[in-house]
């Protein structure tokens, strides 16, 4: 704690005032479920601003989203296009679908831990990926990391099954990016056999010390590393195994651009989450929508464009699996 204010919203606080600063004065609206923590976090905003570059003004409003938004809602649509008004969503528990206030906010906090706020959405004309997303994503998985197999540990079958089906060679070079506390590399290291490597590449260094906890470091070399820019060689892996990850990239089309090139011509991809896109949206209390990457009218032509032929896709209930191979 920072004098009563957790370090962490004063390091999420005075990141969005340096952005938003050099807009200023401009309306900053901050929105969410929960009226007080909304309050609170428009007060340590607002604060935050450098009495020389003032917003106009930082409001908390209660209700953008919801179905009784009405009169608000309506002032939004008037307020959206302006360019001296932002707006910024806060995630809380208790949440019903995303509303139109979420999907309009140029800034998504998740806000479930009022304390440990974490930005999880900045549209880039606002700020550049390469000055967030990293340690964003950091400060949102390490304080999850201890405890990621106790909450998920029932989806370990799920990962041997999908590894089956991206069926790596044994010999094969197989890389799985994001590979958080290691589920998949005991399964992928017995395809690959002794002949094979394996590499476990994540941004979260907690994340990488659960595994080895977890004795998975045994099957594979663990590496820290950001998705969007891996530490390896070009065409060096046969296989890349993707669990849970593109739905997490600022530029998605960007994040397979860089997998497509550290995969050899007719290698695989396989996209993958334990849990199919509607069981994960409900259970984070939102509805799918139509542009999402991972929607498979979107993730083709990603695909195609980054060099990638789609070959399975299936989106059930008990799994996500996109399976892709490598033009030449």
């Amino acid at each position: 704690m920072l004098g009563g204010v957790s370090q962490r919203l004063t390091e999420v606080t005075a990141f969005l005032a340096e952005i938003l600063t050099p807009r200023a004065p401009l309306t900053v609206i901050v929105d969410g479920g929960d009226h007080g923590a909304a309050g609170h976090f428009a007060a340590r905003l607002a604060a935050a601003f450098p009495p020389s570059a003032r917003a106009w003004n930082v409001d908390a409003v209660l209700g953008l989203t919801g179905s009784s938004g009405g009169a608000l809602d309506s002032a939004l649509n008037v307020l959206e296009p302006a360019a001296d008004r932002v707006i910024v969503y806060l995630r809380s528990g208790g949440r019903g679908p995303a509303g139109p206030g979420e999907r309009r906010a140029q800034v998504v906090i998740d806000n479930h831990d009022p304390q440990w706020p974490v930005i999880r959405e900045l549209h880039p004309r606002l700020a550049d990926p390469d000055r967030w997303h990293l340690a964003e994503s950091q400060a949102f998985f390490a304080p999850r990391a201890a405890g990621w197999d106790d909450k998920f540990g029932e989806d370990l079958p799920a990962y041997a099954k999908a590894v089956d089906a991206v069926a790596p060679e044994p010999g094969d070079v197989v890389l799985d990016i994001g590979c958080g506390t290691g589920r998949a590399l005991p399964a992928l290291a017995a395809a690959v056999g002794p002949a094979g490597r394996v590499i476990g590449l994540d941004c979260t260094r907690d994340m990488l010390t659960t595994a080895r906890t977890k004795g998975r470091d045994r099957w594979a070399t663990l590496v820290q590393a950001d998705a969007r820019h891996l530490p390896v060689a070009d065409a060096a892996a046969e296989v890349v195994f993707a669990a849970g990850l593109v739905h997490h990239l600022p530029d998605p089309a960007a994040g397979l651009a860089e997998l497509a090139r550290v995969t050899r011509a007719g290698g695989r991809l396989a996209l993958f989450h334990p849990t199919g896109r509607a069981a994960l949206a409900a259970r984070h209390g939102r509805t799918l929508t139509a542009d999402e990457p991972l929607n498979e009218a979107n993730l083709e032509p990603l695909l195609t464009s980054a060099g990638w032929a789609l070959s399975v896709y299936e989106d059930d209930d008990d799994r996500f699996l996109a399976v892709a191979v490598r033009v030449s």
